[in-house]
């Protein structure tokens, strides 16, 4: 495997050395968290796809298609129907308010009052994120290299970390696109038909395996249900999305390009389930779904190419979660610890604000792979922060973009039942269940709705200086602190 080798060590080295060139460009707050708000159509399609297709996408998408078949792609699918959902719906909406994060954005639809709680629930949600794509570099490394567990995710974590933490969001979005270019071609154009092939064309395929597995309803109605509720809904309101909505230069690039990311998740959904099928037939009693990826790659796959296509899949695994990386340090910078400082700086007074960043990336960084180190239920993990982020933030931010009745202490209601009904429902179900996020988030619009009638609507100067970030025409805040304070003067 010596060529495969080489071919991984250089992509590596070049994540690294695109993060020491980013570097050189992230000289603002700006720069640094959302690539100064510059990304083209080109650049923004192809990191927003990077970024939603991760480890769980790719391998966990192939798995998917080996225990269900065709229908195993929904999950990537409704991945990216939430894309394309946010993209038509709400991107040139978001793009337009120039924040850092979906808290700063409540505060400045709500009047201030609800950025704490909802930063640590977007935090958790991103901490863990980044730890469940961190712990998926254990799976590839012990493919590419026979390595234990807990060097192979420090070797991978560090990477990301190292890069992300020297460039911000450019070296993140330069390494992102290489990663998109690699996935396109590793498993769209090379494992893709190389799989089909192998396993005999459809035709072999449809006659080795049961009927179900080409019923496009086979895993199940309610399996497609949840889907939609944790994954579609996620994309619509998780900070590691908007805060790619927020790197987009225009409105009509953040429309467009998303538009595009969001088809191009549909035909990946589909060539995951499809390379799953075909693994099934090849691999028919292989110990764990989620070993269909590594054994068809390893088994199947000329020198060479294998190790392109390992490469695809850990840059799958890398533009998740060096999303989630710098999402995660800059809620915790922006959205917490600076909100509980009090921080409020003089006006005109000179602060390093990419060291600050910088240095919260290298924080989280150290964190995440820690806790990758010792998480062994990462499933449950993610399941516990998705469940948090639909139950607890999907109704009082959608709320806030759509119905203006909606007040602060709604939201706050909104924010706290949902989140405690969730993790009294997981306790009570089980975390796995599907329970806990349905009735979750009916509690969640529940104390939405009658708090919000029943308490008086939210201050005119508030609304009005919402209304004009949303058209575009508002300054961008310097850091959380600001974020409602320069509101409402400014709306009267």
């Amino acid at each position: 495997m010596a060529v495969d080798y080489l071919v991984i060590v250089v992509y590596l080295a070049g994540m690294l050395a695109m993060g020491w060139w980013g570097m050189r460009r992230a000289r603002s707050k700006s720069e640094f968290l959302v690539a100064g708000r510059r990304l083209g159509p080109a650049m923004y399609s192809g990191t927003m796809a990077a970024i939603v297709l991760g480890g769980a996408s790719t391998i966990g998408g192939v798995g998917l298609g080996y225990q269900y078949g065709l229908s195993g792609a929904w999950m990537v699918f409704t991945i990216g129907l939430g894309l394309l959902a946010l993209s038509v719906f709400f991107s040139a909406r978001i793009a337009r308010l120039k924040v850092y994060t979906v808290s700063e954005m409540l505060d400045l639809r709500y009047g201030g009052r609800a950025g704490v709680i909802s930063g640590l629930v977007m935090w958790a949600y991103t901490l863990m994120l980044a730890v469940t794509s961190t712990i998926a570099y254990a799976t590839i490394f012990d493919v590419l290299f026979d390595i234990n567990r807990t060097l192979a995710i420090v070797l991978g974590g560090s990477i990301v970390v190292a890069y992300s933490t020297l460039g911000g969001m450019w070296s993140i979005t330069l390494t992102d696109m290489v990663q998109f270019v690699v996935k396109t071609i590793g498993v769209l154009l090379l494992l893709l038909p190389i799989a089909v092939v192998k396993a005999g064309g459809f035709s072999e395929m449809k006659a080795q395996l049961p009927t179900e597995y080409f019923d496009p309803l086979g895993i199940g109605g309610e399996t497609i249900f949840t889907y939609v509720l944790i994954y579609t809904f996620g994309m619509l309101i998780g900070q590691d999305i908007w805060q790619r909505v927020f790197t987009a230069r225009s409105d009509r690039t953040a429309r467009w390009g998303g538009t595009v990311a969001g088809t191009y998740c549909l035909a990946y959904a589909v060539a995951g389930a499809v390379i799953g099928t075909a693994a099934k037939v090849l691999y028919p009693k292989l110990a764990s779904p989620d070993d269909a990826f590594a054994t068809i790659v390893k088994d199947e796959l000329p020198m060479g190419v294998r190790g392109l296509v390992l490469a695809a899949a850990l840059a799958a695994v890398m533009s998740t979660s060096s999303g989630a990386l710098i999402a995660c340090a800059t809620v915790a910078n922006n959205d917490i610890w600076a909100r509980l400082r009090g921080i409020v700086r003089p006006e005109g007074e000179q602060h390093d604000e990419v060291k600050g960043n910088r240095a919260f990336i290298l924080l989280m960084g150290l964190a995440v792979i820690a806790t990758a180190i010792a998480l062994n239920d990462v499933v449950q993990a993610l399941t516990v922060a998705y469940n948090l982020l639909v139950g607890g933030l999907l109704v009082p931010i959608l709320g806030g973009l759509l119905w203006k009745r909606g007040t602060a202490q709604g939201a706050l209601a909104s924010v706290t039942v949902g989140g405690l009904a969730v993790i009294g429902l997981m306790a009570a179900y089980g975390i796995l269940a599907n329970e806990p996020v349905y009735y979750g988030l009916l509690a969640s619009l529940a104390a939405y709705v009658v708090v919000s009638l029943a308490t008086r609507p939210t201050d005119a100067a508030v609304l009005a200086a919402w209304r004009e970030r949303l058209a575009g025409r508002g300054t961008e805040p310097q850091n959380a602190s600001e974020t409602v304070s320069e509101q409402v003067p400014a709306a009267q």
